[in-house]
């Protein structure tokens, strides 16, 4: 899934660019045939960065395949990474995902993506603070909402739909724009804005509850959701309970969620995929143990029948095994 301008971002994103074409020039870290490759993902501090990190370790330690972590300022910019072969993995939301490779995102059709597998339901919220007088999303009518997140722009879609679950819009709140979640969560601490999205199990959430002196999660109206689907269908929701991963929950709730995939280039190696794969499943206990919201992975769960096309390696996976793809929550 570190307090950051909007020139950090710049910059971070500058670096990636630089250091994806030293890896794809084999400059840093030998070359194709020592298995040097890259990993998209988001800023240090989100989820997917973690995510990332424990994936890149466990393939290292125990699949003999060095996977080089390349954080970005956000979707928007991992997307044509993959797409253009930059990088040969990238972890983003199903919704990102599905608008890009229909030509719906900002970086126009993104033709050569290929799910490789959905690496973990993505449980997310807003976040408040303890001592705020919101409880419920429909509470936000009037406040300052962080929105736009030009780099993470399917985000803003998200932002609006979890605010339709309480009959709202961007017209009802005051928006506050950032560039992504990371942004979003700063201008949190920092006062400017009354609210952060996030996901849970992001080590950025636990130190912006600790920073603020407490934060919670506002309820989202289940009956909200068929107006939030007009917004975006791929969204549904899910439990959590008070616990470790789930920072600001207080009681049992439902929350809002969507999957979080893993990608590839249509033109990597099957058996690079494959391997992929097959060392994430063996050794899903090394995994956990850098992030814990990977419990929730599997391969025979993560084979879900979305409208991108599958990697050919994924599918010789799958088939191997007989897993059957799974419908949408």
């Amino acid at each position: 899934m570190a307090i950051m301008s909007c020139v950090s971002d710049a910059a971070r994103i500058g670096a990636g660019t630089i250091l994806s074409a030293l890896v794809a020039a084999g400059l840093i870290a030998g070359s194709a045939s020592a298995q040097t490759y890259g990993f998209a993902t988001l800023p240090p501090g989100t989820l997917n960065h973690t995510t990332a990190s424990a994936i890149a370790k466990v393939m290292k330690e125990k699949g003999g395949m060095n996977f080089l972590v390349q954080p970005t300022a956000g979707d928007t910019v991992i997307l044509p990474m993959v797409n253009r072969g930059e990088a040969e993995v990238g972890i983003a939301n199903a919704v990102e995902l599905h608008n890009a490779f229909a030509g719906e995102g900002p970086g126009g059709k993104l033709s050569d993506l290929r799910i490789l597998v959905t690496a973990q339901p993505l449980k997310t919220a807003f976040w408040v603070r303890k001592v705020a007088p919101m409880q419920t999303i429909a509470d936000l009518k009037g406040k300052r909402v962080v929105m736009g997140y030009s780099a993470m722009r399917v985000i803003d879609t998200l932002t609006l739909a979890m605010l339709a679950t309480g009959g709202l819009t961007a017209n009802d709140v005051k928006p506050v724009l950032v560039p992504n979640v990371i942004r979003g969560a700063d201008d949190f601490v920092s006062g400017a804005a009354d609210m952060y999205f996030f996901a849970f199990g992001a080590p950025k959430v636990r130190e912006v509850d600790v920073t603020v002196g407490g934060s919670r999660v506002l309820d989202i109206d289940e009956k909200g959701m068929p107006a939030a689907r007009k917004v975006s269908k791929w969204g549904y929701l899910t439990g959590a309970a008070p616990g470790p991963i789930f920072v600001g929950v207080t009681k049992p709730m439902k929350v809002y969620t969507f999957d979080n995939v893993i990608f590839t280039n249509v033109k990597v190696k099957d058996e690079i995929v494959y391997k992929f794969l097959d060392t994430m499943e063996k050794n899903k206990p090394e995994l956990v143990t850098v992030q814990p919201v990977l419990r929730a992975f599997s391969a025979k769960d993560g084979y879900k029948q979305y409208e991108v096309p599958y990697h050919p390696g994924a599918l010789k996976y799958f088939k191997e095994r007989n897993y059957q793809p799974q419908a949408l929550d």
